[in-house]
This record gives C-alpha cells, structure tokens and sequence, in this order.
C-alpha cells in the first residue's frame, strides 16, 4: 500500500460538480506536467494504487498511463486552502500530454537544476560517445578531483567577493555535485528530500 495521505472528507466535490481539480507537478523539477479533474473514486484508486488516477466528461475514470505506460507515481497529495483543487506531485514514466511532449504546457518543464538532473540521469542510461558527464560517470577518481577543483575555486571567489566568479564557481559545484550524486547511485529527489526536511527545521 503506497504511504500516500489525503483527507477525501475535506475536500468540496460539490463546487466542481462532484470533482476536484487536479494540477499534477513533477516532483523532481516543479514542472506543471497537466491539469485534469478527479472525483472521489478517482482519488480513491490514486490512494489505493500510488499511480494517478482522473475523472473526465469524455473518458470517465482513467488510470494515467494504463495503456501507453506513461504512468504517474504519486509522491504527495495536497489539497488547496478551499479543499476544491488537489496538487498531486508526481514521478512521471513518460510524456504528460497525449502529443508526447513532457508537459501539457509546451517548453515550461520546471527549473533548470531540474533539467539538468533529467539530463544527467539520461547520461548515465544512455552514454554518449564524448559527453563530459560521461567521463565524469565512469570514473571516480575525476568526480572527486573536480569536486575539490570547484569547491575551491567557489572560495577563491568568495573571498574576493567577486559576484559574478561566485555565481559561475557555484553552478559549476552543483554540476558535479549532481553528477556525484549519480555516480553513488543517489538522484536530484533525494537531494530535495533531504532538503525539504531541513527546510522543517
């Protein structure tokens, strides 16, 4: 049984004519992947399956993904302050929208440390003949010393309080980090766990 909650009983089907709205958000990018509807059954097999479940005039209840396989696991479920809407954050399998894009919303595909984490763990499935963040993959001894390299360089900036260095060395120590994170079998949702945790604190 996935370890996913939501209070049902707190939520207004009635103002959507017994469905919620249901805006589905990458959790590893922030990305708005769609916006669809969901009544209470619907949201019963999402709690029931981990996997999206929606509610439409035209198709009436669909299981994300059930026949093309682009499913969507349920990471956390949040209702909105008026109980008529539901963030559903999700690790999706595939493209969101039914044109194959990613998202139902063209180019907007979250931030860019997003990205670039997707594009890291695409290398390391899919290697590339001379691509840095394959060299970088297959070879700890390199991740280790470019992590050393750039975190000393972010320093050397630092103390100069140089702006624009500090900018350019940081975004370099988050590249590597990222693809350290890889190389140890760990992934950008583990790194935003841990600092969501923190974020608590």
């Amino acid at each position: 049984m996935p370890d996913v909650h939501l209070d049902l009983d707190a939520l207004d089907f009635s103002k959507g004519g017994g469905s919620v709205t249901v805006v589905c958000q990458d959790a590893a990018t922030g990305a708005v992947l769609m916006v669809a509807h969901a009544d209470r059954e619907a949201l019963e097999r999402t709690l029931q399956s981990g996997e999206m479940h929606y509610r439409s005039r035209k198709r009436g209840l669909w299981h994300k993904g059930a026949t093309s396989g682009n499913v969507q696991r349920v990471v956390s479920l949040h209702p909105d302050c008026d109980g008529d809407a539901v963030l559903a954050r999700v690790i999706p399998a595939g493209p969101a929208c039914h044109l194959g894009a990613p998202t139902c919303f063209g180019a907007a595909e979250g931030d860019a440390i997003g990205r670039l984490g997707r594009t890291i763990a695409r290398r390391q499935a899919e290697p590339i003949g001379g691509s840095y963040t394959n060299r970088l993959l297959a070879d700890r001894n390199l991740r280790l010393k470019k992590i050393g390299e750039e975190s000393a360089e972010l320093i050397a900036a630092c103390a100069d309080n140089d702006r624009a260095r500090v900018v350019e060395e940081a975004a370099d120590l988050i590249y590597h980090t990222l693809v350290a994170l890889a190389g140890a079998g760990a992934t950008i949702d583990d790194l935003r766990s841990v600092l969501a945790g923190r974020a608590k604190e």
